[in-house]
């Protein structure tokens, strides 16, 4: 049974003050990703389903029209091709799990 460590694998950098460690199947990518204390992912739209869930920290998550504090323990559900964005209000840690895989992250 394949064992990974998210730190040990290569970092990528996503934006500034965003970075992550990817795992990948077949059909998914899971990610860690830390950002520091307001780093932005800015308004963007992919085909891949994904699902931020929110380890520590604060964030202010919009999916569409809709904008949302996330706490520790809560998860956006974001479905693909729908315009998103994330700020960190607090230095956080998400995972997000992508589907089908995000090549581009490889």
């Amino acid at each position: 049974m394949p064992i990974v460590t998210f730190s040990a694998l290569p970092a990528r950098q996503l934006f500034p003050g965003a970075a992550g460690h990817y795992a990948h199947t077949a059909h998914l990518t899971v990610g860690e990703v830390d950002l520091a204390a307001g780093a932005t992912v800015p308004p963007h739209a992919h085909p891949h389903e994904q699902l931020s869930y929110l380890l520590a920290g604060r964030a202010e998550c919009t999916i569409g029209t809709e904008t949302r504090e996330l706490t520790p323990g809560m998860c956006a559900v974001i479905p693909g091709a729908v315009v998103h964005s994330f700020r960190a209000l607090t230095a956080c840690r998400v995972l997000d799990i992508f589907t089908p895989v995000r090549e581009d992250f490889r």
